[in-house]
């Protein structure tokens, strides 16, 4: 699993298929996506022109559709959309409390067995949820896709992840850009002569930890690339872990549009 990957999220029609193109000739061949992104189908058009078998391509089944039946149906639909006969890791995107997870990790361990997803796993998990499905699970769960940034560090869950043979992915990895105004970050940024985009990217690498940046703009692609040819001291990865500030950029909340749509 490349450690870094070009993320989807927010990004729909022509700005997906253009900012795509600039990832993977830049050198990107980690491609993260949803069902309720509702953007592979336009993924599916711009994989078209590239070679399938390099790359490594996730997408996750929306948290309305965990029961048994419906997660064979997602998966039908994904696969369709972006025009292949596989996901090399196929998530969980958020956990629905109202349908029972051993149902969800039974057709999970379907569409393993058959090979239609090469590798499972749950995303936005907690710790104690990490655990239950690690546990019930009849095939490894091979990554956690969270919410993970210098103000958001999760060291309990990334702990667990380690011990466990499990990866964790970092979703919104530059806090939709507001972890770059932090001091830190920015001092950082001026002794490496890198972006503060490539800082925490290259601290997040640095700990083993994949990360997806999400971005339409043409050079930021390509400098978030960058991040994998650097690495940060010791000193300055215990500094960042060191930031006091602490918030999360975004919560599930089930009476929003967001359930079925989630971040």
């Amino acid at each position: 699993m490349p450690l870094i990957g070009f993320g989807t999220w927010d990004l729909q029609g022509e700005p997906v298929k253009e900012s795509l193109r600039v990832a993977l000739d830049k050198g990107y061949n980690h491609i993260d996506t949803a069902e309720g992104y509702r953007n592979e189908a336009e993924i599916g058009e711009v994989l078209k022109s590239y070679n399938r078998d390099r790359l490594f391509l996730t997408s996750k089944v929306l948290p309305t559709n965990l029961h048994y039946d419906d997660v064979l149906g997602s998966l039908d639909q994904s696969l369709d959309k972006l025009g292949t006969d596989y996901l090399d890791l196929y998530l969980i995107h958020w956990p629905n409390p109202a349908i029972s997870l051993r149902e969800t990790l039974l057709a999970l361990s379907k569409l393993y067995e058959s090979g239609l997803v090469k590798t499972i796993g749950v995303s936005n998990f907690s710790k104690y949820q990490l655990r239950v499905a690690h546990k019930i699970s009849d095939v490894p769960i091979s990554v956690n896709q969270v919410e993970f940034h210098p103000w958001n560090r999760e060291q309990d869950l990334l702990e667990y992840c380690e011990s466990n043979d499990i990866t964790m992915t970092a979703s919104a990895p530059l806090a939709r850009t507001k972890v770059l105004q932090d001091p830190v970050i920015n001092e950082l940024s001026e002794k490496y002569q890198k972006t503060p985009a490539q800082i925490v990217l290259g601290w997040q690498i640095k700990q083993d930890v994949v990360t997806i940046p999400k971005s339409s703009s043409k050079d930021h692609i390509e400098s978030n690339f960058e991040a994998v040819n650097f690495e940060l001291e010791e000193s300055d990865v215990d500094r960042i872990n060191n930031i006091s500030k602490q918030e999360k950029v975004y919560q599930l909340d089930l009476e929003d549009d967001i359930y079925g749509i989630p971040s």
